[in-house]
C-alpha cells in the first residue's frame, strides 16, 4: 500500500508552559498509518491514526524537547516526509518551549470566517491570522504569541461560503432543510478544510500553539438559546444530525488537541476510539449523551503557563435551559470552573477567565437582557402570560442569551471574579477574555468597598476576520452612552430585574475591523495590545497599555 497523504494540518496544539518537556501535534491523514513528528536532538513521537466517519487522524505526543529552546520538525507518515510541503515559501514549522520565568505571550480573538474571494476585494478585510503569519514568515525577529487562544466560530456551519454551497449542492438537494448549512459529519469536514488548508493560517497553527473553545456558529446560531428554541430544533427531521455531528467534529478537530498527554491517557473515550479499527460509534454516543445531558461532558478546561493561569469556559453546550433552573453553566461545571479559578492560591500572578461571550457588555444591552430574562420567566404577567410570549420571540431574535441574560449565573461569576482577586494571595490580575461580539473594548468594573486587590478587567476582541453592519456599530456606540444607560435602567425596572453587583466604565475601544489583542504576562507585569489587519499584511497597533508594572524592590532588596 502506498504511503499515507497529509490531509489537514500539522497543528502545534498543546506545549507544556510549566515543565516545556512534551507537546501534541495534531494531523489528518487520507488513510491509516503511522503518524510521526521528528525534531532535532531525539525530540519527536509517533502514534498510529484512529479513524472517525472514514477520516484518520493522529495526534501525536512529542517528547525529548528541552526547556527554553526552539525545535523545528517535520512530519513522517508510514517514514514518508509529508511537512514540511515541498517548495514551501515558509520557515520551518518549530516548537518553542518555555522557560521558568520567562511568562507568557497571549494572542486572542474569535469569529474567523474562513472563506475568501477567488479575486480581487474581500468584502470582510484583511484576515487578522493570514496578516500575523504573514508577518512572523517575514519577521523572523517579530513579537510572536507563546499561545493562542480562538474563542468560538472557528467555523460557521450556518453561514457557508459560494464554494461550499455548491459541493453541498452536488451532494444533496439543497431546497430540503438544512439547504445551504452543514448537516452531518463529513460536511462539518469540508468547514474545516476550507478554515485550515489557507497556506498562511496552516503555517501560522503549526507553529504557535493554540488552545480553541467553540461558540454558537461552530453548530448552528443562537445554539442553545432557551428552552423554547431547543424544543424546537428537535421537532425538525434534520437537528440531531446536525448537533450530534457538530459536537462530533469539534472533539475530534478541536477538543482532543486542548488537553494535556496526561488528560488524554486518563480520558476513558479517548483511550476506546485508539483501541478500536473505527471509532465513530462510541463517539456518537458521547455525543448524544453530551447533548442530552450537560452534566455528562466538559469541555472546559485549564491550562497553566509559567505563573498564568487559564481557566477556558464553555458557555454553549453546559447550559441548563429550563426557565425556573436557567443556568449559563450546569451546577457541576460550575464547581469545577470555582474550583480551577481558585486552586493553588499564590501560584499565579494571573488568571485568565476565557469565556466566547462577555461578562460585562455595553450596560444598555446588559439590561436589556436581564430585562428580557426577567419578563420570559414570567415576572410581569406569570410565564405562559403575554409579555413572557414576547420576551421568549425577542429573545431569539436579539440574541439576547450572554451571561446577562442569566442573571444567576452572571452573578456567581461576578462574586467568583471578586473573590479570585481578593485577599495576600490575590494575583495582579484577573483578566476575562471574550469574543462574540464582532468588536473590541476594554471593560472595568467599579467596585462597592472593598475592592479587589488584582485589577480585574474585561478584554473583548472580535472579529478576527468577519464583518459587522454600520447600523449594529452605531448600537454599541449608544449602549455605553449616557442616554443608553438609562434606557437599559428604564427597560431593567420594568422587567423588576434590580441592579447588577457592580457597574462598570468602558476604558477602551470600541474598535471595528480584523483584530487581535495580545497579553504579554511576565511576573507581576501586564500589558495589553491591540493590532488591527490592514491590507498589505500589515498589522497596526490602535492601543497598547500597561495593566500592572511589576512592584519595584525596595534597596534592601525587600
Amino acid at each position: 500500500m502506498a504511503a499515507g497523504r497529509l490531509r489537514l494540518g500539522p497543528l502545534l496544539r498543546y506545549v507544556d508552559g510549566v515543565t516545556g518537556d512534551c507537546a501534541t501535534v495534531w494531523v489528518e491523514t487520507d488513510r491509516p498509518c503511522t503518524a510521526e513528528v521528528r525534531g532535532a536532538s531525539g525530540a519527536g513521537g509517533s502514534t498510529r491514526t484512529f479513524q472517525i466517519a472514514g477520516h484518520h487522524y493522529a495526534l501525536v505526543p512529542v517528547t525529548g524537547l528541552e526547556p527554553g529552546t526552539t525545535t523545528a520538525y517535520e512530519i513522517r507518515l508510514d517514514g514518508r516526509l509529508v511537512w514540511p510541503l515541498p517548495d514551501s515559501r515558509f520557515p520551518p514549522s518549530t516548537i518553542r518551549t518555555p522557560s521558568p520565568g520567562d511568562g507568557v505571550r497571549v494572542a486572542f480573538g474569535s469569529c474567523r470566517w474562513a472563506a475568501k474571494p477567488a479575486t480581487g476585494h474581500d468584502p470582510v478585510g484583511p484576515d487578522a491570522l493570514d496578516t500575523l503569519a504573514t508577518r512572523l514568515a517575514t519577521h523572523p525577529d517579530a513579537e510572536r504569541p507563546d499561545v493562542l487562544l480562538l474563542l468560538g466560530d472557528q467555523v460557521y456551519a450556518d453561514e457557508t461560503s459560494a464554494a461550499t454551497r455548491r459541493w453541498l449542492a452536488a451532494r444533496r438537494d439543497p431546497r430540503d432543510p438544512p439547504g445551504s448549512e452543514v448537516g452531518e459529519y463529513e460536511e462539518y469536514t469540508r468547514l474545516y478544510d476550507e478554515s485550515w488548508q489557507d497556506p498562511e493560517v496552516r503555517w501560522l497553527l503549526s507553529t504557535v500553539p493554540s488552545c480553541m473553545i467553540f461558540d454558537d456558529h461552530d453548530v448552528i446560531d443562537d445554539w442553545n438559546t432557551s428552552a423554547a428554541w431547543l424544543a424546537a430544533m428537535r421537532a425538525t427531521h434534520w437537528w440531531r444530525e446536525r448537533v450530534l455531528s457538530g459536537l462530533m467534529s469539534y472533539w475530534v478537530y478541536q477538543h482532543l488537541g486542548n488537553l494535556s498527554p496526561a488528560e488524554l491517557a486518563a480520558d476513558p473515550l479517548y483511550t476506546e476510539i485508539l483501541s478500536m479499527p473505527d471509532g465513530t460509534e462510541p463517539l456518537r454516543r458521547f455525543a448524544a449523551e453530551a447533548d442530552a445531558d450537560p452534566a455528562r461532558a466538559r469541555w472546559s478546561y485549564r491550562r497553566d503557563f509559567d505563573r498564568t493561569r487559564l481557566v477556558m469556559i464553555d458557555t454553549r453546550a453546559a447550559r441548563v435551559l429550563r426557565e425556573d433552573a436557567r443556568a449559563m453553566l450546569a451546577p457541576s461545571e460550575a464547581a469545577w470552573v470555582r474550583e480551577q479559578a481558585l486552586a493553588g492560591p499564590g501560584t499565579y500572578d494571573h488568571l485568565l477567565v476565557a469565556t466566547s461571550l462577555p461578562w460585562l457588555l455595553p450596560p444598555l444591552i446588559h439590561d436589556a437582557e436581564s430585562w428580557n430574562a426577567a419578563l420570559c420567566r414570567g415576572e410581569r404577567g406569570g410565564p405562559d402570560g403575554r409579555w413572557a410570549r414576547f420576551a421568549e420571540n425577542l429573545r431569539q431574535r436579539a440574541d439576547l442569551e450572554h451571561w446577562a441574560a442569566f442573571p444567576s449565573s452572571y452573578e456567581a461569576l461576578t462574586r467568583l471574579l471578586t473573590e479570585a482577586g481578593s485577599g495576600p494571595d490575590a494575583p495582579a490580575t484577573v483578566c476575562v477574555l471574550s469574543g462574540d461580539v464582532h468588536h473590541a473594548y476594554v471593560a472595568e468594573p467599579r467596585w462597592p468597598d472593598p475592592e479587589p486587590e488584582a485589577r480585574v478587567v474585561q478584554l473583548t476582541c472580535s472579529p478576527l476576520h468577519n464583518a459587522i453592519p454600520r447600523p449594529v456599530r452605531l448600537g454599541f456606540h449608544f449602549g455605553w452612552s449616557r442616554p443608553g444607560r438609562w434606557l437599559g435602567r428604564a427597560l431593567a425596572r420594568h422587567g423588576r430585574a434590580g441592579r447588577p453587583p457592580v457597574e462598570w466604565d468602558r476604558t477602551g475601544g470600541p474598535w471595528f475591523g480584523n483584530q487581535l489583542m495580545t497579553l504579554t504576562l511576565r511576573g507581576r507585569s501586564a500589558r495589553l495590545a491591540l493590532r488591527q489587519a490592514r491590507r498589505g499584511g500589515r498589522l497596526v497597533t490602535l492601543d497598547e497599555r500597561t495593566l500592572t508594572e511589576e512592584p519595584r524592590k525596595t534597596p534592601n532588596g525587600a
